[in-house]
């Protein structure tokens, strides 16, 4: 997905059944991306938070200096909220969980 000042276009989903998800087969999809739509017009690469996400990033900052990754905003709050609000087995922790739920 790339945003614009135009809007919101959809460039494409990658079916990645059966392949081994690791920072160089991630970073590579990245790349390509950059490179049709054209490096000089990339500030900013947005992924969740998981390791292999962050990792795929640095590398896409390594090679194109100019480019920022960033951890999605959303998925960081989702984790935080499902720590804040997981089930524990005291009474004052199963209140604030009935609240957060």
């Amino acid at each position: 997905m790339a945003i614009s000042e135009n809007g919101t276009m959809f460039i494409r989903a990658i079916n990645c059944e059966g392949e081994y998800k690791d920072k160089w087969f991630i970073s590579r999809l990245i790349k390509k991306v950059i490179v049709e739509v054209g490096f000089t017009n990339v500030v900013q690469v947005i992924t969740d938070n998981a390791p292999v996400c962050k990792a795929a990033g640095l590398l896409v900052e390594q090679a194109y200096p100019h480019i920022f990754w960033t951890p999605c905003v959303v998925h960081t709050l989702n984790l935080a909220l499902k720590n804040i609000c997981a089930a524990k087995n005291t009474d004052a922790n199963e209140i604030t969980y009935d609240e957060c739920h």
